[in-house]
């Protein structure tokens, strides 16, 4: 039977969809540095916004600065973004480009009278920022309502008009501006080039983003640029200002709290999965969620309701545990990719195929002990060492006592004994402990020397797991070492 209120709330839906427009968010920073963190966490806002929406997320590289702009700031900031899994639609899109179109919003806006041309002078500008800032007063012209002069130099200005300017924030709240706090700003230059605040409009506007969702440093931006959306007749975006990262101290985030860039932390050995997840929670809250561990899940829930409006603080203990969880989960093989340049650090080589296997045979055992991929990498160190092993100082005292030697030797002929189908942990633990109680012994007496001898004192996992992980043959050979040195003498 056909339910009409079914069909009545799909005819609503249908025509709910072809009214709202899709959503369109960007990230747009300007390549004069690394994809700083806070970048980051701006694109991820929109990325996931984005792709919670339906909708679609852009990248704009606003390289306009020329002096400032550079080609491996750019692709550094493409690569923090790809590394993070941050990937946007379409073609990247480069401000420069786009200077046509700026030129022709300002021709707009003068030919409407909402802008005008300005012939002051450098000297002139600054008697006149020094009366507005005397007065505490916004900057006016006094060639705000002069006729064009023909072969004189200007700039083209903005003209602020009389009123209030009011935007809805969806993290700030509702926000009103007394126009007078708005300066007669700069939309061309002297030369002809577009200002800042005129490309971002024009640019966001032919782009179609409907949502601006970027750090509260440009809150008062959004004022100015509302103001140049209404004189030239287009929709306003939807504005979202999230607060800045603040360092542990509580102090705005600066190079005094350390690594800064995307790249840094690749280096100190986070997972582009756990630095993702521990960034959208740097600010951002969904009940009591804290581990999101794939994409799917992330733009699922992520809305900008849960945006907070207070600065988050960068901490770096969270940031390690969120880290540690994404190792746990992470497919064995995918990270042993990705813990290939820390590995090979430790071995001081590129890893044969011997050694790949048997660290990727005991991943299981070195995935709870490690918050980053450098900590993984250290805990596998034991089972890279390079025989003969070099065990001194404290480190070789386990090997000095009384009877230890003897206690290896007869350790080791029971080891050769066993099959290699038989070389488990499970026969490996029964095999030691019938030697402790055979010999009427402490397990140290012969576990203290045999974990000198295996590990030469780097971090491990229980010894039942570091013998059945090295091998028979690569543990016979180690003990085989010792035995055949003299640990008796200092």
């Amino acid at each position: 039977m056909i339910d009409p209120l079914n069909i009545l709330n799909h005819s609503k839906s249908c025509i709910a969809a072809m009214t709202t427009p899709k959503v369109i968010t960007r990230f747009a920073p300007s390549p004069t540095g690394f994809l700083h963190i806070g970048g980051a966490r701006t694109a991820l806002f929109n990325y996931y916004f984005a792709k919670h929406m339906g909708g679609e997320f852009h990248l704009r590289i606003e390289d306009t600065d020329k002096a400032r702009s550079t080609a491996e700031a750019t692709q550094a900031i493409i690569d923090g973004m790809n590394w993070l899994g941050i990937h946007h639609d379409g073609e990247i899109i480069y401000q420069s480009k786009n200077a046509d179109a700026h030129v022709d919003a300002a021709i707009a806006l003068l030919e409407s009278g909402a802008a005008y041309r300005c012939y002051a002078d450098a000297e002139d500008l600054e008697q006149l920022r020094e009366t507005a800032r005397a007065g505490d007063t916004a900057f006016r012209s006094p060639f705000r309502d002069t006729t064009e002069q023909h072969g004189k130099p200007f700039t083209v200005r903005f003209r602020v008009p009389d009123g209030e300017t009011k935007i809805e924030d969806h993290v700030q709240g509702n926000i009103t501006w007394n126009n007078k706090e708005f300066d007669d700003l700069v939309l061309l230059r002297a030369d002809g080039t577009p200002t800042y605040m005129l490309a971002v409009v024009v640019d966001d506007h032919n782009m179609g983003v409907t949502h601006v969702v970027r750090g509260d440093d440009h809150l008062i931006n959004a004022g100015r640029q509302t103001l140049i959306y209404q004189a030239l007749g287009w929709n306003t975006p939807e504005w979202a200002h999230v607060p800045l990262i603040h360092g542990p101290d509580g102090k705005k985030l600066s190079k005094r709290h350390g690594a800064l860039g995307a790249e840094a932390y690749r280096d100190m050995g986070y997972l582009p999965g756990g630095l993702r997840n521990y960034l959208l929670k740097l600010g951002w809250s969904h009940g009591d969620a804290e581990l999101f561990y794939t994409e799917e899940e992330i733009s699922k829930v992520f809305d900008l309701a849960g945006i907070n409006s207070a600065p988050a603080r960068l901490d770096f203990d969270k940031m390690d545990f969120i880290n540690g969880q994404h190792i746990l989960e992470e497919p064995n093989e995918t990270l042993m990719r990705q813990a290939a340049k820390f590995l090979e650090d430790v071995n001081g080589r590129p890893l044969d195929e011997v050694l790949s296997t048997r660290v990727l045979n005991a991943m299981e055992t070195l995935k709870p002990r490690a918050k980053t991929l450098i900590e993984l990498a250290e805990q596998a160190r034991y089972l890279l060492l390079k025989r003969p092993i070099e065990i001194t100082g404290k480190k070789a005292k386990p090997l000095k006592k009384e009877g230890a030697i003897a206690h290896l030797s007869g350790l080791t002929l029971r080891l050769k004994s066993l099959k290699g189908s038989d070389w488990s942990e499970t026969a490996i633990q029964a095999l030691l402990e019938n030697y402790v109680s055979e010999h009427d012994i402490g397990f140290g007496k012969i576990g203290q020397p045999v974990r000198a001898a295996l590990t030469g004192g780097a971090p491990s996992p229980d010894l039942f797991w570091v013998l059945t992980l090295l091998g028979k043959e690569e543990t016979l050979a180690r003990l085989e070492d010792v035995i055949n040195s003299d640990f008796t003498k200092d």
